[in-house]
């Protein structure tokens, strides 16, 4: 899946308007490689060009990754092993809808902040 973001990264600097959809799917894909002790926190001040981009970022990226992450979860899951990587496909789904107004942040400073 990190693979699949880098790609996706990579066409998004090709077409030069998408340049913030590239940033935010090789951001994505530094947490697919590691998930563990890391989790999502939504910006409150992000504001409606976010949302627009969402939008944008779905119809066009969005639900083909989270498709993928689904799919990739239900096979991991099936050995025992593989639970908790199927567990952390699962929980990076929300991001992969909606990258835009939100950042990856170690657990500790989320627990430390507002989020907690």
């Amino acid at each position: 899946m990190a693979i699949a973001y880098v790609i996706v990264g990579i066409i998004c600097f090709v077409l030069i308007i998408t340049i913030p959809f590239g940033v935010a799917a090789w951001r994505i894909a530094g947490y697919v490689l590691w998930p563990f002790g890391r989790t999502v926190e939504v910006r409150r001040n992000s504001g409606v060009a976010s949302l627009i981009g969402n939008i944008i970022w779905i119809v066009l990226f969005g639900w083909w990754l989270a498709l993928g992450h689904l799919l990739t979860g239900i096979a991991m899951c099936m050995t025992i092993i593989g639970i908790p990587l199927g567990l952390a496909s699962f929980k990076i789904i929300p991001i992969t809808l909606m990258p835009l107004g939100t950042r990856i942040v170690p657990v500790d400073d989320y627990r430390a902040g507002a989020g907690w």
